[in-house]
């Protein structure tokens, strides 16, 4: 228990600056502006590929997302 909890804490607290390589999906342009659909999809971290908790708590991040979706999109 403690474990997971330690583990969940080491998540919230990702340094974006080490995030790299960012696919989006779920881009619908009918969505526009807001893009609600759109999910991050793949993601390295510090030079390795990011967890589906790690993704998860990135999709968390709505800012993060929309940045994502704009880059991609721009």
């Amino acid at each position: 228990m403690l474990y997971e909890s330690r583990k969940k804490r080491q998540m919230k607290n990702l340094d974006y600056a080490k995030i790299s390589y960012v696919e989006v999906d779920g881009i619908d342009t009918a969505d526009y502006p807001d893009f609600c659909d759109a999910f991050i999809s793949y993601a390295e971290y510090d030079g390795r590929e990011m967890t589906d908790d790690e993704l998860d708590t990135l999709n968390n991040d709505s800012d993060f997302v929309y940045s994502a979706v704009e880059s991609h999109l721009y």
